[in-house]
């Protein structure tokens, strides 16, 4: 952990992130997050292993508000000075930035676009038009990492639905705090990012060596579930980011360093401190990796799946009790298959409902019984040739009723050439890769002719 030095203007010197502060404390006093957290990197695992972790086939535009908390004229931040975070955002995490070639020729293969954009946003809520920006004054000189500013009761401003909206808090933080995320899988009413004013945007109140927008870039990372690149250890070369492309290093790196700084026994190369999740100053942080990139995408695939969905025509279903045969049989054979015990009916009745409530508890997920987006994205497994079992029994389900035609696939069980051909048959039709892979984007494209009931 970088030490805390603000300056006597209160300017923060060195980088400091609250993210794993906040991470920990939901560790401890949360036990859905707990189970969301399991449930998301087994997810991650999942996908890595099929080869699936390139997620969205495109551009993924994520919808975004700005809620400006200030009690002075000055924190009272303008619209230019937000529109200017936005455009800084949209450039790292399209790997646009002009300081991209600034990247030591060791690294810049590893360079990746996370094909993630963002936009403030032009509806609210309630369907009203907006430019994406709330103001609100408050009496508090500033806020910590207790999430105080994320709801009016406490002198903050509450959070727009987190399941259609990224949500940034600005506002002045105390000591050398620079800003926080929640990663996925936390309560709904607290997911986003909070962001000192003086380190939000290239303009205005924002002040060096923050003054880059780059503060924003490294928290959004961690709402993509990225880690910090050095794994948090304390400095013991033994932590992990989960991503394979960063190399192993002792701990945070903050100011501007030189090419190499070799700790970890990483040389010759040393650590990757110009990534966006070190700590180094705006000015010297300049990339995500590709790996870095699989990891963002699969959270969009799996903790995120409704935020800046991309095709609003093939939608995941809404399934609920009552529901009946095709919406019901294929999630009856998913939920076997993630070891929930339930008969293969086509009834959504008192026992499927439980099930779904079961998996729901397990997965870290609101325990209501529908099956809606965030369910369907837990409980699919990707299947591919020489898969067998019950997910693969929930695809041929689905290929029955697109196919009923007596030479369609049988529902054995056996991922084999036949469930192959189909599966590329129709991933060709809806415009997707026919790489024969169910994964979550075909998952979804297959199943979007269910009626939500």
């Amino acid at each position: 952990m970088a030490e805390i030095d603000v300056a006597t203007n209160g300017v923060p010197r060195v980088r400091n992130c609250g993210a794993m502060e906040v991470h920990e404390r939901l560790l401890r006093t949360d036990p859905r997050y707990v189970r969301a957290r399991i449930a998301s990197e087994n997810a991650h695992f999942e996908l890595t292993r099929l080869g699936l972790v390139n997620g969205r086939p495109d551009v993924t535009v994520i919808p975004t508000v700005v809620h400006v908390v200030w009690k002075t004229a000055q924190e009272n931040i303008d619209e230019a000075q937000i529109r200017s975070q936005i455009e800084v955002l949209n450039k790292d995490f399209r790997k646009t930035n002009s300081d991209i070639g600034s990247i030591p020729g060791a690294f810049a293969a590893l360079a990746g676009d996370a094909r993630v954009q963002f936009t403030l946003a032009t509806t609210d809520p309630d369907g009203n038009a907006t430019n994406g920006i709330t103001r609100t004054q408050t009496d508090k000189g500033s806020f910590t990492d207790d999430e105080a500013v994320k709801s009016s009761a406490t002198g903050g401003a509450d959070a727009w639905p987190t399941d259609r909206y990224l949500n940034l808090w600005v506002c002045s933080l105390d000591g050398g705090l620079l800003g926080y995320a929640q990663f996925p899988g936390g309560p709904a009413a607290t997911d986003g990012v909070v962001i000192r004013n003086t380190a939000f945007g290239t303009n205005g109140t924002s002040a060096a060596p923050f003054n880059l927008g780059r503060t924003a870039t490294h928290e959004i990372g961690h709402w993509l579930n990225l880690r910090h690149i050095w794994g948090d250890d304390g400095g013991g070369c033994n932590g992990d980011d989960f991503v394979a492309d960063t190399p192993n290093a002792a701990d945070a790196n903050s100011g501007k360093p030189t090419f190499p700084h070799v700790t970890c026994s990483n040389g010759p190369n040393g650590d990757m401190f110009m990534n966006y999740m070190d700590y180094t100053d705006d000015d010297s942080m300049f990339m995500f990796t590709i790996g870095q990139v699989a990891r963002m995408q699969a959270c969009l695939s799996s903790d995120r799946p409704t935020i800046g969905v991309q095709d609003p025509i093939r939608p995941w279903p809404v399934v609920r009790r009552g529901a009946r045969d095709f919406p019901v049989r294929p999630l009856q054979h998913l939920l076997l298959a993630r070891g929930r015990q339930v008969a293969v009916d086509g009834i959504f009745g008192p026992n499927t409902e439980a099930a779904v409530k079961a998996f729901q508890t397990a997965s870290g997920l609101a325990s209501d019984g529908v099956v809606a987006a965030m369910t369907w994205a837990r409980m699919i497994i990707a299947v591919s040739n020489g898969s067998t079992g019950s997910a693969v029994k929930a695809v041929q389900e689905v290929m029955k009723v697109r196919d009923p035609s007596p030479e369609a696939v049988k529902i054995d069980g056996i991922f084999g050439p036949k469930t192959e051909g189909f599966v590329r048959g129709f991933q060709q039709s809806v415009g997707l890769t026919a790489d024969g892979i169910v994964g979550p984007i075909t998952w979804r494209a297959m199943v979007s002719g269910m009626p939500s009931v």
